[in-house]
């Protein structure tokens, strides 16, 4: 079984103590005779976001309420009369609103924390909550037949980051692009390639209406007429349109691998489209729908009933001219994908394609497969803004923004930050200018500066002939000024972070912690001296300031961005 190595931190084992004092205390009231016998149920137990709640709080009570047939804010009283304060890292418990239990810990809970951190560095966070399960990640995924552009930006720093996130957390990741070269798409294509070289050689030739008019298309044709000239200008059209395709997939494809490498993008497997058609998977999919019941022909189509799955229309997978619907090569691919073992596969689209979720998951049920082995995360609109208005042209593409544009304006940082700090479920207005700055307002620059602040510390410590004590060796608990306290509490829910992140398949809690942590360090930085004329308060800050480094650096890792000694 595939093991990575766990972070069993303070917090966790602090969460695990309080789910043990619960229901020991929920059993010493049942057993009383307080409450009816019941077992714990499901209930929450989470870190509140206003420190003022205590460090952890739950709603076991509210989840007791129907079972036991009593009031939230009596149940919880009860329970708290059964716990023993005299547990030591316990500092009190209090009933909050309609029922909520909130645990104090001892002030200095959290501290040792701060040496498990230097002593696994870029490991600290890391976990197997995954247990090595084996998921694909198919994200971008754009026609190859021009350039990528917002959408597909925000779509490669999402998934990328999300492949990063679920692999840190355990699971066994492979990165996918499904090359869309076969279908309307690519004929309209192949149509577009033949009018410019026709054009360039001085032919009269229209452009299709629907085919790509970016000024990317002409240039890839000057490129196909430098190398073959009007050698393919007497010949057969379907020649012709081949070999210009083949030439210009294989450049379009070359540039976006190239264009996403620079954007930190690297994938385990290009997939190709045509080869499902080639190796028979389109028919063999069809042949097990026909099989389990789920094909008729109507109006010359054949037709996926997926009516009998509760959905509100069936949907066509053979056209009336023979060809298969995008649909039909869907189901082919996602079949490919369950059959090569893959026990969940996690789609990034389009909004657009929203309508596009229910009736796949139709199809792997009518299949015989659980629906759910398919989760689709899907990316709402980018509107990018420069001088508070929307960018809307390109001087290369003509009518959008490329990446490799934005990346160029704004830096490979900058630009995945932004498109990750927000869920894919809302909509992104990226600014130009802000992600531009070199100031606290640029989120992305706020949280590098934390880490290069810190780099200079160490820089000046080296100065003065000293070192960042051995783990162990500091005396950690001078740390109580508040901004202190914070800092460790922020840097010891790391881990937890990480698990719940992966879980919701959420990369933008990771953005947000990031920011969360470097707003705590700027406050402490601002407010105290590292290195001081108390040399024992010196160390016991140096290890503070080393591990928010390290988990700066590690959670910075996790999106791609670099982690900068000067700034």
């Amino acid at each position: 079984m595939f093991r990575m190595t766990v972070t069993f931190g303070v917090v966790e084992k602090n969460r695990e103590k309080i789910r043990t004092v619960l229901a020991s205390a929920l059993e010493s009231a049942c057993s009383k005779g307080i409450f009816p016998k019941t077992d714990v149920p499901d209930y929450a137990l989470e870190i509140p976001r206003e420190k003022g709640h205590g460090d952890f709080a739950t709603n076991l009570a509210m989840m007791l309420a129907k079972p036991l047939r009593s009031a939230p804010s009596k149940i919880a009283k009860v329970l708290i009369q059964e716990i023993e304060l005299a547990e030591s890292f316990l500092e009190r418990i209090e009933v909050a609103g309609p029922g909520f239990i909130n645990f104090y810990l001892q002030r200095d809970w959290v501290h040792s924390e701060l040496d498990l951190i230097l002593e696994m560095k870029d490991s600290y966070g890391r976990s197997e909550i995954g247990e090595g399960e084996k998921i694909q990640v198919e994200f971008v995924s754009a026609n190859p037949t021009g350039l990528l552009h917002m959408g597909n930006a925000r779509g490669a720093a999402l998934g990328d980051s999300l492949a990063d996130l679920l692999a840190f957390a355990g699971y066994d990741i492979s990165r996918e692009y499904y090359i869309n070269d076969a279908g309307n798409q690519i004929e309209n294509f192949a149509l577009s390639l033949e009018a410019r070289y026709l054009q360039i050689l001085g032919q009269p030739a229209q452009l299709p209406e629907e085919g790509y008019h970016g000024e990317d298309i002409l240039e890839t044709m000057k490129g196909f007429v430098s190398s073959y000239g009007d050698r393919y200008l007497q010949s057969p059209g379907i020649d012709r349109r081949k070999a210009m395709v083949e030439y210009a997939l294989s450049e379009k494809i070359t540039e976006i691998k190239k264009t996403l490498e620079d954007f930190g993008v690297v994938y385990d497997l290009w997939f190709s489209e045509q080869t499902l058609h080639d190796s028979g998977s389109v028919q063999k999919v069809l042949d097990l729908l026909g099989q389990k019941g789920f094909l008729v022909e109507q109006d010359g189509a054949v037709w996926f009933k997926a009516t009998r799955l509760g959905l509100e229309k069936d949907e066509v997978l053979i056209r009336g001219n023979g060809m298969p619907t995008y649909f039909a090569v869907d189901i082919a691919y996602h079949l490919d994908k369950i059959q090569e073992g893959f026990t969940k596969i996690i789609n990034i689209w389009g909004a657009d394609h929203h309508g596009h979720v229910a009736r796949m998951k139709a199809a792997l049920q009518a299949l015989g497969y659980d629906p759910e082995i398919l989760q689709v995360i899907l990316m709402q609109l980018v509107r990018l803004y420069s001088g508070g208005e929307i960018v809307r042209m390109s001087k290369r593409t003509g009518n959008f923004v490329s990446l490799e544009e934005l990346v160029e304006e704004v830096g490979r940082d900058a630009a995945r930050y932004f498109f990750v700090m927000r869920s894919p479920d809302s909509h992104l207005d990226f600014d130009l200018d802000l992600a531009k700055s070199t100031s606290n307002d640029n989120p992305v620059y706020y949280i590098q500066y934390a880490h290069a602040r810190i780099s200079s510390v160490f820089r000046q410590l080296e100065e003065l002939g000293s070192s960042l004590p051995a783990p162990g060796t500091a005396d950690i608990s001078l740390l109580v000024e508040e901004q202190e306290i914070l800092l460790i509490h922020k840097l010891a829910d790391f881990p937890n972070e990480i698990i719940d992140s992966a879980k919701d398949m959420a990369p933008h809690r990771i953005a947000r912690y990031l920011h969360e942590l470097a707003g705590l360090f700027h406050s402490f930085y601002n407010a105290h001296r590292i290195i001081c004329d108390d040399s024992r308060l010196t160390e016991a800050r140096l290890v503070l300031a080393a591990a928010v480094q390290i988990v700066l650096a590690n959670g910075l890792g996790l999106l791609s961005l670099s982690a900068p000694e000067k700034m």
